[in-house]
């Protein structure tokens, strides 16, 4: 599934992937968006914010690791 979201890398357990925004608020306006898709789906990422830098981490901790629903976040997260 990894080859349908070629943006993303795999790390452990882990997909990830970074942006980087022209402004802050543009970055954090990205989050809220992810936020309450997230939210939405009952399927939450790890985000790290570093100024105009967004980076994601999707696993599914009660599964140990990978599962179908990371990747179906991902892809939504990717047509935001």
């Amino acid at each position: 599934m990894l080859a349908d979201i070629p943006m993303w890398t795999r790390i452990g357990d882990a997909i990830e992937r970074t942006w980087t925004f022209d402004t802050y608020p543009e970055a954090i306006a990205f989050l809220v968006r992810v936020a309450f898709l997230a939210e939405g789906m009952n399927h939450h990422p790890d985000i790290t914010n570093a100024w105009t830098r967004v980076k994601l981490s999707l696993t599914t901790h009660d599964a140990g690791g990978l599962t179908e629903r990371d990747f179906k976040l991902a892809t939504k997260i990717d047509a935001l």
